[in-house]
């Protein structure tokens, strides 16, 4: 079961995710202008702008940068204006893979995106093409050994759409994304320590792959998670060990 167990999946991820923690900062701070230009840059008035600013300050960004960048995003700076940009694609397998983006210049994002989906066995498709395979959710994830029953109990009562234990003990809880602060931080309150917690597309059906097919998968993921315009990636796909 461990080769196929959602927790070593997101392991996985969060290993891959700090091996990049170098280029986080970028990836932060688009985050921040499109959220401060979307939302103003008032952060107790904009939840996006919040949980970006929680990001920076996790990745050691200074006060001072944090607030330049909001600065810049709201007209108060002169600076390079990001627009958000999302692609669909398919990689080994049938995989569903959503790519978001943010990016000063589309023409050469779709250039990089639909090379790295090419070249490594995988199809850019259409907008709409996967999405619907995908919940737009905050997902709160415990390690195996957590109290199941504490983790439902804090939850729920915070307004959780449900909690989800996977069959390698791992606990999932699941939220609107407008109720995922107020469940997190009801959790934390509660001395329950989350391994993950963010608002992200979530896969509704999973693809598993293993041997060589996982290895092409994870190769076009890399390929995708390098790329200097892209923020996050979000596929379906369970990588076996």
């Amino acid at each position: 079961m461990a080769g196929h167990s959602k927790w070593a999946n997101i392991q996985h991820r969060k290993a891959r995710q700090d091996e990049k923690r170098q280029r986080i900062w970028t990836r932060v701070v688009r985050e921040i202008m499109i959220a401060a230009r979307q939302g103003g840059g008032d952060p107790a008035a904009n939840p996006r702008l919040r949980l970006a600013i929680e990001k920076a300050k996790a990745a050691n960004m200074p006060a001072d940068t944090i607030k330049r960048n909001i600065d810049k995003a709201t007209g108060n700076l002169e600076g390079v204006s990001y627009e958000e940009v999302r692609y669909e694609g398919y990689g080994i397998g049938g995989a569903a893979v959503i790519v978001d983006c943010m990016t000063d210049n589309r023409v050469r994002t779709v250039a990089e995106v639909r090379h790295a989906f090419s070249k490594h066995g995988g199809n850019l498709g259409t907008e709409g093409s996967v999405a619907f395979q995908f919940q737009h959710c905050g997902q709160i994830v415990f390690e195996p050994g957590t109290s199941e029953d504490k983790v439902m109990e804090v939850a729920l009562e915070a307004g959780a759409d449900d909690v989800v234990t996977q069959e390698d003990g791992s606990i999932e809880v699941l939220t609107a994304p407008a109720q995922f602060e107020a469940v997190r931080d009801a959790l934390q309150a509660a001395g329950l320590t989350p391994a993950m917690a963010e608002v992200t597309w979530r896969p509704t059906n999973t693809v598993t792959l293993a041997g060589e097919d996982a290895q092409r998968m994870q190769k076009l993921l890399d390929a995708l998670e390098d790329l200097d315009d892209v923020q996050d990636v979000f596929h379906n796909a369970e990588l076996a060990e």
